[in-house]
């Protein structure tokens, strides 16, 4: 019951008692007049205040211009961190980068806070005959303006952005997500930025989509999900003016599908999912490659406070949904890498305070397709332990053991991660 629920029923509540009184008071000659007068100045007292109460709320409520309810959320963390190599990304890395012949050392240790995120929820009842609810998720983890402050000036960053509505049987999301068939990710206060995982079986990237989707409802829901999906290869785009990549030249959109089972609630909410994914990229003259996948994906609540969670994929051409093929799409000759990868994760949470877990990740694309200096394996491995000790502040250690194989052989490194803010 919301609280406006709740202040209206005791408005009722306490009418309902005065008129009560009055009754008993004229069936009995014991009650006095007076003692009746009373009893009714106190209860219009009573819903005189109700009703101020409910005018402050009212006031002190943000709305948007169209009067849907708003709510801002954020967490400002900062991020302290060590490597005891060299990595693609020293605060939240993905893979270890071979040592260089510099002489200088191969780790480092620093502080970032471009893991600070913002977020923007609305809701609204009853569009098109179902519940509205849109949000918009940044960060400021779209990299650092070229100076002397480094990563100190980080630059702000669209996660993600969706428009949903929900019927009872039926739901339908246009905006900015992950992909439909691995939209889970891994739980860390460490790896915002880029997910835990991502290069090593989690296929992450946030894309421009229309997704739509049917289910039976019910105790245990079975359903079917589609997506149109923003064509990407995974390239680097230029800073400001863009082109067109290969995927973006086949004139042609990614498209996904994924029939689910879900079960349960809030932590005891459950879901297990098959999907496949089929895109295309451009080559020389008119032929296309093909970007495919089948994939799974699982978020099951063993308990209250135990619960297994993961993903696991095989396809082709995947760099495009985020780190596929270790961020490798196509190989030698331009044929594209096949590949396939997975994680998993276990967390355990004692209390609301306190929650430890541990997790496993994999990308292993096949070595045929690889040229000279290629990754050919990657495995991450990390546990992580939150705390929130009270109030708006939560801390978090994490520790990532990365593990990287080349044809020279495997590098390894320990990342160490201490985060520390506030959550609002």
């Amino acid at each position: 019951m919301t609280r406006r629920m709740k202040i209206v029923a005791a408005g009722v509540l306490a009418a309902w008692l005065a008129m009560a009184g009055s009754a008993r008071a004229q069936d009995t000659t014991k009650v006095s007049r007076d003692s009746i007068a009373a009893r009714l100045d106190r209860a219009e007292e009573q819903i005189r205040l109700l009703q101020q109460e409910l005018a402050d709320e009212a006031q002190t409520r943000v709305t948007t211009r169209s009067r849907m309810s708003l709510e801002f959320t954020g967490r400002v963390l900062v991020t302290g961190f060590s490597n005891s190599r060299r990595v693609n990304n020293v605060d939240d890395p993905q893979f270890v980068r071979p040592d260089t012949a510099s002489g200088l050392p191969q780790g480092g240790a620093g502080m970032a806070i471009r893991q600070t995120s913002l977020g923007l929820a609305v809701n609204a009842p009853q569009v098109f005959g179902g519940n509205f609810h849109g949000d918009l998720d940044v960060d400021f983890y779209g990299g650092q303006q070229p100076s002397t402050g480094g990563r100190t000036f980080p630059l702000l960053r669209l996660r993600t952005a969706r428009a949903m509505v929900k019927w009872t049987h039926g739901e339908l999301m246009i905006g900015q997500d992950a992909p439909l068939i691995a939209s889970g990710n891994p739980t860390s206060l460490a790896a915002l930025g880029t997910p835990d995982f991502a290069g090593a079986g989690n296929l992450w990237l946030w894309l421009p989509q229309v997704r739509a989707g049917l289910e039976t409802g019910g105790k245990v829901s079975v359903g079917i999900q589609g997506a149109v999906l923003a064509p990407t290869s995974g390239d680097p785009a230029n800073v400001f003016d863009t082109d067109d990549d290969v995927a973006e030249h086949s004139s042609r959109p990614y498209l996904q599908g994924r029939v689910h089972v879900r079960w349960g609630a809030d932590e005891m909410a459950g879901d297990i999912g098959v999907g496949v994914h089929q895109g295309w990229l451009a080559t020389k003259g008119d032929s296309l490659l093909t970007s495919s996948a089948v994939a799974v994906d699982f978020k099951l609540p063993l308990t209250s406070w135990f619960e297994l969670r993961g993903e696991g994929y095989r396809g082709q051409a995947l760099k495009g949904l985020g780190g596929g093929g270790i961020g490798q799409g196509t190989g030698l000759n331009g044929v594209p890498v096949h590949d396939e990868g997975g994680w998993a994760q276990v967390n355990f949470k004692p209390s609301s305070r306190l929650l430890l877990g541990a997790g496993y990740g994999m990308d292993d694309p096949r070595d045929s397709d690889l040229g000279p200096g290629s990754r050919l394996k990657n495995v991450v491995r990390e546990a992580h332990i939150h705390l929130r000790p009270g109030g708006p502040f939560v801390l978090g250690v994490e520790y990532r053991r990365l593990e990287t194989t080349y044809s020279t052989g495997m590098v390894a490194n320990d990342h160490v991660n201490l985060s520390l803010g506030i959550e609002f």
